[in-house]
């Protein structure tokens, strides 16, 4: 698959700071913008899968509490 162009606005002085810190770290434009926006990625990617992980931690122990709660019924050590 071919790459898409995209393109955002930003001031001059962004720009010239983004050019000066890609320079600096042997990047091009494209390449320093492109691992800056897969960084965020990832990082609200990882926020995300913890967000839903402490739910899902959550709702297992508010089901095995229930289950806990439920060992009495019925079931009669002899």
């Amino acid at each position: 698959m071919g790459a898409i162009p995209l393109t955002f606005r930003a001031d001059r002085e962004f720009v010239e700071q983004m050019d000066e810190l890609a320079r600096a770290n042997g990047l091009s434009r494209s390449d320093y913008v492109r691992r800056a926006v897969m960084e965020l990625n990832h990082r609200v990617m990882a926020e995300r899968i913890a967000q839903l992980s402490r739910a899902l931690s959550a709702d297992h122990e508010r089901i095995s509490a229930e289950m806990d709660s439920a060992t009495g019924d019925g079931l009669a050590n002899r």
